[in-house]
């Protein structure tokens, strides 16, 4: 039996998502044996980034408005510049996310994904990183930002940037496998 078998992940994203960030993980997980869903605000596909420039498509194949976190074991947000940024002032995204720190499930940001965690408040005394250019907000939100390629804190995995996608990857099966974190429930 894969290590994942039988969990089922929500991967939340909408135009402008890092390319690396979501197919990575997505490989993982599935290569691990959950079952992954993009879930997005937007419909039909969604167009990835590489940095700055288009890169990759990505099907959606739930609605953000029709997803349901009861339905998911474990929530991925990944970065780039743009899609945090538009999932941050979404009201359902920032419903979504919270149900599951609410939950105690397994939840993985990396780059700029901790912007939606900021604005779903559940970042508390936590600690945590992300890309360097949001360390302020993190901070301001109540973190303890540090500089390491992964960091976990119960149940809720952080990395910096497409190089550290290798042990983000890994904590996050890990951390998936383990299941609910009594620990990761919202803390301001």
């Amino acid at each position: 039996m894969s290590k994942l078998s039988g969990k089922r992940v929500a991967i939340l994203a909408s135009n402008g998502f890092e390319e690396s960030e979501l197919l990575e993980p997505l490989r993982a997980l599935r290569d691990s044996g959950a079952e992954v869903d993009v879930v997005s605000p937007e419909e039909g596909s969604i167009q990835g980034m590489r940095h700055f420039d288009k890169g990759q498509k990505v099907d959606v194949d739930q609605a953000l408005a029709d997803a349901d976190a009861s339905d998911y074991d474990a929530l991925v947000i990944p970065g780039g510049l743009f899609n945090p940024d538009a999932l941050r002032a979404d009201d359902n995204a920032i419903r979504f996310t919270r149900a599951f720190f609410e939950a105690g499930k397994p939840v993985g940001a990396i780059c700029h994904g901790p912007w939606v965690l900021v604005n779903a408040d559940v970042v508390g005394k936590r600690e945590l990183t992300s890309v360097q250019n949001i360390q302020r907000d993190l901070e301001n939100a109540g973190a303890r930002w540090v500089d390491r390629e992964v960091v976990v804190d119960q149940g809720l995995v952080t990395s910096r940037t497409p190089d550290d996608l290798p042990a983000f990857c890994s904590k996050l099966v890990e951390e998936i496998a383990e299941g609910r974190h009594k620990g990761q429930e919202r803390s301001a």
